[in-house]
């Protein structure tokens, strides 16, 4: 490896949304310190102790650099080419017995932030003929899929919440002082929030009094699980004191009325933990205050009722005027489209037609064209016509991020053939046959992809690799290779070049253009190409011509510290994908829900239920081997209140033994007042230090996985998402 260099070079950081732009210093080959990029358009000098680890995680130790094969039980360097000719060993023999049917795929989040991933897994997933993948959505973002399919048309269309300029900020199972913002992108989001609370108010609504909350005006802690109840109670009266204010394109009002007239306050206050006074009001400062917003993230979403809270957060913002507004929620305008957020085949519109398939074991039903990703384990380990035989992961770490992580990690072993594209030896990949080590992040170029889907401006920015991986395959190249080999052409014969000309041919094509046209005017293909496309032909692009002075990825690399379009902008109707250009604001699919909703508010409330949480210097499982993020004292512990804790002798730093219907788990104990009697919460993404796997630090603190308490069969049920929020535990 060579570097480019020794001195200066701007990046931005790919850990998560926020989308920090860096300084980054190098000497000699080696990064000696990352700073905030003051000159940066989009976060002007913001960093978080994540944005300084890129050059710890780039030089790791650990980081694997060259491909593994696993011979006789151990791990062994190869070349490229012998590692893509023991890909076709292993896998065609499985698909000429079985069929493609037998070989599932599971990518994970880092795709969202990858150069290469984030463009090309969909090749994978969708010309490999792989019947049925998995990925961690059905963890995370399903329910906020689900509901803004039905209401506007679009699985990706995400109203986010304009915190630049509102002056209500209503904080629903979101922490992010520690995610730096989820499913919405700011730069500096703290310092954002610092802002309303200085011209307005932020209240956080979570179980949790976490660094946001404790950072906020008011902390309503609410019993998990209820939150479609509370909003449901807000929308009532809302209606009932007449202070709705929906606008022209709304579809579903009256249904909406008379939907939420069952739902008064009084029905809902012992089982939120809010007060029926606190309700009302409630409602009225979100009706009253000219620029109010509600925002609901991942505690709403991975939860029993996730779909139903994921769509009454915008019901909510709807009714009181404050949806595609400035200070409310609004619709971002990407500077550059996103391939994920093509339509679904069979779905355009808005159409409510789901469980088009069920999975072989369980007869879950397919949401959005996936299915509960904890069905993998059992489709792996139960015989029969449609066994899984073969997996391939992408990025992803599945024995600890997914519900039953630790059944997956029995059954991985009974794989044909397990092929993993991923940087290090983990609790997942030790599993494999065969390791593909895509570059690390400075040895890419960067241009977020979907991310910018989430943001509160639109802006673009384009960061050259920092170092040289020399003649490495890149991911999409691996990517591209994975899918010849399973549609029948050995991974070390693929023609790259042509499936990836066929790739930008069919984008090209969804644009209005000739792809073999437009191929005419670039010397090579790649993610680059990519970006340039969906660059001149986003709202801001000159397509091809069309409109000089346009917007273009030339553009960008000369202007390094990226080019700012502006805040978001009122865009409805055009932005609608229903065919009426109207929002369903009561799809009857999610109104069925309602019923189960009813019976839980009416259920005894459990002695002790489990909630997750994060932490700033963690990111799921992936920087636990960054010595510095792993500093200081112990993270993952269990969260109880001073009340439980006594009544079961419990003192703080005791080692105890959490027990839910699905395992049981030991880990010290924190006491304190910062979470509401009845809950207990634990961090996710632990659980390291097992056989076979090569993270030197992680391992020395291991933690252990909270996904073992969490039931494979315990889901949302319209979108088939999994509970880890809400989860009926004890603590002994």
């Amino acid at each position: 490896m060579t570097t480019l260099g020794s001195g200066s070079y701007l990046h931005t950081c790919p850990l998560c949304e926020a989308m920090c732009g860096l300084d980054i210093r190098v000497e000699s080959g080696q990064v000696v310190s990352i700073r905030g990029n003051r000159e940066d358009v989009w976060s002007r000098g913001h960093i978080c102790p994540k944005g300084v680890s890129l050059g710890a995680l780039h030089h790791d130790p650990d980081r694997i650099r060259s491909p593994l094969i696993k011979v006789d039980g151990r791990w062994q360097e190869v070349s490229w080419d012998a590692a893509f000719r023991r890909c076709t060993e292993l896998l065609t023999p499985v698909i000429r017995k079985y069929g493609i049917g037998a070989v599932t795929a599971y990518t994970g989040n880092p795709l969202a932030h990858s150069f290469s991933l984030a463009r090309y897994s969909g090749v994978l997933l969708g010309m490999s003929g792989m019947p049925i993948t998995y990925s961690p959505g059905t963890v995370d973002q399903w329910p906020k899929n689900l509901s803004s399919h039905l209401m506007y048309g679009g699985w990706w269309s995400f109203p986010v919440p304009d915190i630049e300029r509102t002056d209500l900020l209503v904080i629903m199972g979101a922490n992010p002082a520690a995610s730096q913002g989820s499913l919405l992108a700011a730069p500096d989001v703290m310092g954002l929030i610092d802002g309303i609370r200085k011209r307005g108010k932020v209240i956080v609504i979570d179980p949790v009094r976490t660094v946001t909350a404790a950072h906020a005006d008011e902390w309503l802690p609410i019993v998990p699980g209820t939150d479609a109840a509370l909003l449901l109670a807000i929308a009532h009266t809302l209606f009932t004191e007449n202070l709705i204010n929906p606008g022209p394109h709304v579809e579903g009002i009256d249904t909406m009325r008379d939907v939420a007239g069952d739902w008064p306050p009084s029905r809902v206050s012992a089982a939120t933990g809010i007060s029926e006074d606190r309700i009302r009001q409630l409602a009225r400062e979100l009706a009253g205050t000219d620029k109010s917003v509600v925002y609901g993230r991942i505690g709403l979403c991975n939860q029993e009722f996730g779909s139903l809270a994921s769509w009454l957060v915008d019901v909510i913002n709807i009714l009181t005027g404050h949806f595609d507004t400035p200070g409310g929620a609004m619709f971002p305008r990407p500077a550059a489209w996103s391939i994920t957020t093509q339509p679904l085949p069979g779905l355009e519109g808005g159409v409510a037609e789901f469980g088009r398939w069920h999975t072989r074991v369980r007869g879950a039903k397919e949401v959005l064209g996936q299915a509960p990703v904890s069905c993998m384990a059992e489709e792996i380990a139960t015989p029969g016509d449609g066994q899984l035989k073969a997996l391939i992961t992408v990025a992803g770490n599945p024995v600890l991020s997914t519900p039953g992580g630790d059944k997956l990690d029995e059954v991985l072993p009974m794989l044909d053939a397990m092929i993993s594209v991923d940087l290090w030896l983990n609790e997942t990949t030790r599993h494999a046959d065969v390791i593909l080590p895509g570059l690390s992040a400075l040895e890419q170029p960067h241009h977020d992809d979907l991310v910018l889907q989430f943001a509160i401006r639109s802006f673009a920015k384009y960061s050259e690799p920092v170092f040289d991986p020399g003649d490495r395959p890149h991911e999409w190249e691996i990517l591209i290779r994975l899918t010849g080999l399973c549609t029948g052409t050995p991974a070390e014969d693929v023609d790259v070049a042509a499936i990836d000309d066929g790739f930008f041919d069919y984008l090209a094509f969804t644009r209005g253009l000739d792809g073999a046209e437009i191929r005419k005017l670039y010397d090579r293909g790649g993610p680059q190409r990519i970006l340039d496309l969906t660059l001149r032909t986003g709202p801001f692009g000159d397509r091809y011509g069309e409109h000089p002075g346009g917007l273009t990825l030339d553009l960008l690399k000369v202007t390094p510290n990226g080019i700012d379009f502006g805040p978001m902008v009122p865009q409805l109707p055009d932005i609608l994908g229903t065919p009426d250009k109207k929002i369903r604001l009561a799809p009857p699919y999610l109104l069925d829900d309602l019923p189960r909703l009813a019976a839980r508010v009416e259920r005894p409330a459990e002695p002790l239920v489990l909630v997750n949480r994060r932490h700033l210097r963690s990111n799921n499982s992936w920087l636990h081997n960054v010595p510095a993020l792993m500093k200081g004292k112990e993270r993952c512990t269990l969260l109880i209140h001073p009340d439980d804790a006594a009544q079961r002798g419990i003192a703080d730093d005791d080692v105890v033994t959490v027990k839910s219907e699905a395992g049981e788990i030991s880990v010290p104990v924190e006491v304190t007042d910062a979470i509401k009697p009845g809950v207990v919460s634990m961090p996710h993404g632990w659980g390291h230090g097992k056989p076979g796997t090569r993270m030197a630090v992680a391992n020395g603190s291991p933690g252990v996985n909270t996904n073992v308490l969490s039931p494979p069969t315990l889901i949302d049920e319209p979108s088939g998402n999994g509970v880890l929020n809400g989860i009926p535990v004890t603590v002994i």
